[in-house]
């Protein structure tokens, strides 16, 4: 975590400190850097009830950029045969982390979700839509330095209930190569 910062600034002569607390780190990601192997758990139907899961493999390779305040994830998922990419964004005027998604089958960056690290999770929220529908987006990290866990989940009702859609369960890559991750 960042200490408290403090600024001085000018107000009629005199000095005025002002504290500037941070909630995170640009570490706070730092579980995350390297090689992985992923199953993904990806639920059919959204909105509709539906428990009946989507499970496929794919792999991560996750770097840092921007002299260690951001990282960006490139993940290959060949079984949905679409590519996907990350880009992850440290705050340090406030601790918060921005996160960017982008793939292969859209070819833009869709609306980032904004959050930090608390009690050892990470909470990130957002806006997007679902099949043409406003929704609000919650990601949710669990760190591990050998399995960390994402969940997302979506709300159409401003955050009120929530509806996990998404599951990534990594696994460090071997040094022998990528495994499958089924």
């Amino acid at each position: 975590m960042f200490p408290a910062k403090r600024i001085g600034t000018a107000c009629g002569g005199q000095a005025m400190d002002t504290v500037i607390e941070t909630l995170g780190s640009a570490a706070d990601f730092d579980f995350l850097i390297g090689e992985w192997n992923i199953r993904n758990l990806r639920l059919k139907e959204r909105f509709k009830g539906s428990d009946e899961w989507d499970i496929f493999p794919a792999t991560s390779s996750v770097r840092k950029i921007l002299e260690g305040t951001g990282n960006i994830d490139e993940m290959a998922i060949p079984a949905k045969g679409f590519a996907g990419l990350t880009v992850r964004l440290f705050n340090p005027r406030d601790g918060s982390w921005a996160l960017h998604w982008a793939d292969s089958r859209a070819n833009v960056m869709f609306p980032p979700v904004i959050g930090h690290f608390d009690n050892g999770k990470g909470i990130f929220h957002g806006d997007d839509t679902d099949d043409g529908l406003p929704v609000r987006v919650r990601f949710l990290w669990t760190p591990s330095p050998e399995t960390p866990i994402w969940a997302q989940a979506f709300s159409r009702d401003g955050g009120e209930t929530w509806e996990t859609n998404w599951i990534m369960e990594f696994s460090r890559a071997t040094d022998r190569g990528r495994s499958n991750p089924d």
